[in-house]
């Protein structure tokens, strides 16, 4: 696969529809102030690969396998995935991998079966790992865990417009509900809390058959999913969120043949970033790195 990295511009982000109104990402406070809370830029690797997929919506683990571990090296600039894992964790980490078992989308099981291999290759013990979403704050491991790897299929959201790697994280706390308001805004909020601040080690955004459109609380149309095939895979959680929403709102604009802005509009990625501090959402400060299959690639 060849590398080409390019640093997103504002401009480009406009372009592809994903700003909804001018000076900000989702109509909240202006850019500068956005950029003023975060010096450094966040690194975040769009890979695909069109042999992914296989009959009956299923896919190739050995090409998840080789994707995961291409974002992996890429993203922490080493030549192996065990080195890139060493990095991540530690053999004394004990890990709760925060998966998403929505029904019509869930994470696939053999990249959390990778996630786990990678983990024991970095040495961290099996049974210091652990694999859940609903059950997380019960789960004996994600109650001592000392690192969070954060991985889920995105996809359009009733609530919150999106449903990102940052709501992942809304099964952590005992009244998911009391964050629902103004289309989820407050979802970074959660990212702070004493029992979860600082723990989340890798984000992978699952976008291989993204739904990009449905209207509902429990919406899923197999005509608004497709084949894109890609990992987006960061240190930073906005950062992969609010890539993922261009390449959505990108699609919702090709799919409809005219500007069809994601309805609520997610809120939540752009003031984790302004409010609350999680991460860097505008495009002027994430240094994307696009890595494989090119046709549409829609950012």
């Amino acid at each position: 696969m060849s590398e080409n990295t390019k640093l997103i511009t504002r401009r480009d982000f406009i372009r592809t529809g994903s700003c909804a109104m001018a000076g900000g990402f989702m109509g909240l406070p202006l850019l500068s102030e956005a950029i003023a809370k975060t010096a450094e830029k966040s690194r975040v690797v769009l890979i695909r690969d069109e042999r992914v997929f296989q009959g009956s919506g299923s896919f190739d683990q050995g090409i998840m396998e080789k994707m995961l571990d291409q974002a992996v090296i890429n993203l922490l600039g080493v030549q192996r995935p065990a080195e890139a894992w060493r990095q991540l964790v530690k053999s004394e980490d004990v890990v709760g991998v925060k998966s998403n078992v929505w029904g019509p989308l869930p994470t696939p099981p053999d990249l959390e079966d990778t996630i786990v291999s990678r983990l024991t290759e970095a040495g961290v013990q099996q049974q210091n790992i652990a694999v859940d979403d609903r059950g997380v704050r019960e789960d004996p491991v994600f109650r001592k865990c000392t690192a969070l790897i954060n991985i889920r299929p995105m996809r359009t959201h009733h609530w919150s417009g999106l449903g990102t790697l940052l709501k992942n994280y809304i099964m952590f706390v005992p009244s998911p509900y009391t964050y629902h308001g103004n289309s989820c805004e407050r979802l970074g909020a959660i990212w702070n809390e004493p029992h979860l601040k600082g723990k989340t080690r890798l984000n992978i955004l699952v976008m291989l058959t993204p739904l990009f459109h449905g209207v509902g609380p429990h919406h899923y149309s197999g005509k608004y999913i497709w084949p894109y095939g890609g990992l987006i895979i960061s240190r930073d959680p906005v950062a992969a969120d609010a890539t993922g929403a261009r390449v959505i709102q990108a699609k919702r604009n090709q799919y409809f043949k005219k500007d069809t802005p994601i309805s609520p509009r997610p809120l939540h990625i752009e003031a984790a970033d302004v409010k609350f501090g999680i991460g860097n959402s505008h495009p002027d400060r994430i240094n994307l790195i696009r890595i494989g299959w090119e046709t549409d690639m829609l950012i």
